[in-house]
C-alpha cells in the first residue's frame, strides 16, 4: 500500500499539518508522526515503524524545514520506501559554524528558561512579512504550537539539528519525483537556495509560494495544497 507521510518543522508538532491531513485523509492513507526531541536517525526508524504498522510499503514524504532533513535521513536508511518527496522550505546542507553556535546558545537558554520566549525569538524569521502584518490568526497558531513543546524536546532537537550531516552529496542519487516548495518571503531557506536544491535533484520541479515565509503551509495553505495535489496526481 502507498500513502503520504507529513514530517513537521522545528519546534512544532504534527498539528501544523492538521489542515493538510484533514484535506487528504479521505483520498489516501496519511501519517503525521511526532518526533520532536529525537535524533534524526531515531526519528527515521520511528517513521519506518509507523509505516510498517499502517501497512505502508511506500510513501510520498512531505517535509518542511526539519522535516526535509528527516527525508534525507530516511533516504539514507530506506530509499526503497520513498515513492516521491516534497521538500518545503528546507535545505540539504549542514549548519554553518555560526548557525551551529546559535543553536547551542538557544539550547542553553531553553534549558534555563523554558520555551516561553521562543515565539518572540523564532516567529520573526519563521513567518513572512505578509503573515506577521496581516494574518494574526496564523501568528497565534504558530505561537501556540511552539508553546506546546517541552523544553527537553526542544533542546534535544537543537542538538540533533546542529549535528546533522551534509546531505548535499545524496542529491544526484535521489532519482525520485520531487517537488521543491518555498515561500517567497522565506528568509531562513530563501528561494535562491530552493532553486539550487531543485537543480541538484534529477527529477525535481520547484514552485515559489506567494505571501508565505518559512511556514508556507500555514501561511498560504491554498497555494501549498494546490501544489501538493498536482504533484500527488502524478503518483497515485
Amino acid at each position: 500500500m502507498r500513502g503520504l507521510v507529513f514530517l513537521h518543522a522545528f519546534p512544532y508538532n504534527p498539528r501544523m499539518w492538521e489542515g493538510e491531513v484533514a484535506y487528504l485523509r479521505e483520498r489516501l492513507p496519511v501519517l503525521a508522526p511526532h518526533y520532536l526531541g529525537l535524533p534524526l536517525g531515531e526519528a527515521a526508524e520511528g517513521v519506518l515503524r509507523e509505516m510498517d504498522e499502517a501497512g505502508l510499503e511506500e510513501a510520498v514524504f512531505v517535509g518542511l524545514s526539519m522535516g526535509g532533513y528527516l527525508i534525507f535521513e530516511l533516504w539514507r536508511r530506506a530509499p526503497e520506501r520513498v515513492l516521491g518527496l516534497v521538500l518545503a522550505d528546507t535545505r540539504a546542507g549542514a549548519d554553518t559554524e555560526e548557525a551551529r553556535k546559535n543553536r547551542y546558545a538557544l539550547r542553553e537558554r531553553v534549558l534555563r528558561e523554558g520555551v516561553g520566549f521562543l515565539p518572540e525569538a523564532l516567529l520573526p524569521t519563521h513567518l513572512g512579512r505578509s503573515t506577521r502584518e496581516g494574518r494574526p490568526e496564523v501568528v497565534e497558531k504558530a505561537k501556540g504550537l511552539i508553546l506546546e513543546a517541552s523544553p527537553e524536546a526542544v533542546a534535544a532537537s537543537l542538538l540533533a539539528l546542529a549535528q546533522r550531516p551534509d546531505s548535499t552529496p545524496l542529491l544526484p542519487g535521489i532519482r525520485r519525483p520531487a517537488l521543491v516548495l518555498v515561500g517567497e518571503e522565506d528568509t531562513l531557506t530563501p528561494p535562491e537556495e530552493a532553486k539550487a536544491l531543485a537543480r541538484a535533484l534529477p527529477e525535481a520541479r520547484m514552485l515559489i509560494l506567494p505571501e508565505a515565509g518559512h511556514l508556507a503551509n500555514l501561511e498560504n495553505p491554498k497555494a501549498f495544497r494546490t501544489a501538493l495535489l498536482g504533484f500527488l496526481a502524478e503518483l497515485f
